[in-house]
């Protein structure tokens, strides 16, 4: 199981990174969000919207004693980034340059994924020790 934590926290601090990543030029309205914004016909007050919604996402990744919370983070990137996908190939980009945002939600499936095993791993672990537990 430690291998499991290991892995876990390599691809969730990658998938945080890029998301993080993404949030600050949508979170201070730079001209390279404001552009791809405008390209795919989105308004520009939306940008700072979406940033700060993923930099919550982000934060409440990390945040302990909420799992519920931490499953709609990653809903909320994963739409995220399912969306942003979408509005890049339908304009007719091609697909080099949004191919990348695949392994970006790969990245967030994977993370979930791990969290899911780990979380469950530790409620089984709990019940065995005689401790209540809620998986």
């Amino acid at each position: 199981m430690k291998r499991t934590r290991i892995i876990y926290w390599i691809v969730t601090i990658l998938f945080a990174a890029v998301m993080f990543g993404s949030a600050i030029p949508d979170l201070l309205s730079q001209p390279v969000a404001l552009q791809g914004f405008k390209e795919m016909g989105y308004p520009a007050y939306l940008t700072t919207f979406l940033g700060a919604a993923k930099m919550l996402g982000v934060i409440a990744l990390f945040v302990p004693g909420f799992p519920r919370v931490r499953e709609w983070a990653y809903a909320g990137l994963i739409f995220d980034l399912a969306g942003a996908t979408y509005s890049v190939a339908s304009i007719g980009k091609e697909f080099a340059m949004w191919s990348p945002m695949l392994v970006f939600i790969a990245l967030g499936f994977t993370s979930f994924a791990l969290y899911r095993k780990l979380r469950k791993s530790k409620a089984i672990q709990a019940q065995s020790q005689g401790h209540l537990a809620i998986a």
